[in-house]
């Protein structure tokens, strides 16, 4: 890969992990707009890993609390709101990885193209802008029930599919829901541990059968590059929301799929 779009896809990564916009579509649609050569799936596995460390750094007191809380749980049968937040975590994931499982040879085959990239970033943009409308934003990710955390992960599971967005879908859900805007960003971040984790060992294992050369040099520069966006990312991610709530990512999302029903319909 060339010097510069290891830089650039990196930084995509980083920045678009965590927002709603989807990070998959961005990944993609380099190769098909701009005729970049593919990335590969070792370079993808690098800069997911290196979001990974960025959300971890961030909430690492809370996944402490977690861990230690669900530990408890296990072991001793102590059980607080943070062991329950937890196992909460733990069912929301399910979805997600049991589709994975069955179905991502599917998607990585039919639906990884810039046309059906163009009709998600459309259709769960405006599914985002109108779940930021909704007046019942009030209640902390800690008071979900069981309920809607597992509507929150089968919404989750839905972003497979390149251009939903698993960071917007989890969110517009959980805005849905009547989460704040702070609270479903955050349970989304949450959220996104165990599956990034997953999925990367998915992804390494499918490496194994490749024939992909690793390049140390290009990974390494992929994996900071990555972590430093994602960080800085979900930093300024969580104060904008506050201020301005999600709009400015509904019309970056409307722009894009303009952009894109232009040149592939």
């Amino acid at each position: 890969m060339d010097f510069l779009h290891i830089i650039f896809l990196a930084l995509i990564q980083g920045l678009t992990e965590f927002l709603p916009v989807s990070s998959s579509a961005h990944l993609i649609l380099p190769a098909q707009l701009l005729g970049w050569e593919d990335q590969g799936l070792l370079f993808d596995i690098a800069v997911h890993l290196g979001s990974l460390g960025a959300v971890m750094l961030y909430f690492r007191q809370d996944i402490i609390d977690l861990l230690r809380a669900w530990l408890r749980s296990c072991i001793q049968r102590e059980h607080t709101d943070d062991s329950r937040f937890a196992w909460l975590i733990i069912l929301a994931t399910l979805p997600a990885v049991l589709l994975g499982l069955v179905c991502a040879d599917f998607i990585d085959l039919h639906l990884r193209s810039a046309q059906v990239i163009a009709i998600t970033t459309l259709v769960f943009g405006v599914l985002l802008w109108w779940s930021d409308r909704a007046p019942s934003q009030k209640y902390h990710e800690k008071q979900l029930t069981w309920k809607k955390a597992l509507a929150i992960g089968l919404a989750q599971a839905l972003a497979l599919i390149p251009g939903t967005s698993r960071s917007g879908i989890t969110i517009t859900v959980g805005l849905m829901l009547g989460l704040t805007r702070v609270a479903a960003a955050r349970f989304s971040f949450l959220l996104s541990i165990p599956l990034i984790l997953g999925a990367s060992a998915y992804m390494s294992a499918k490496w194994f059968t490749t024939e992909q050369i690793l390049d140390a040099q290009s990974l390494g520069l992929g994996i900071v590059l990555s972590f430093i966006a994602a960080y800085l990312c979900i930093h300024f991610f969580l104060k904008v929301i506050q201020k301005m709530g999600l709009l400015p990512f509904v019309l970056y999302r409307l722009a894009l799929a303009v952009v894109l029903f232009y040149v592939f319909f």
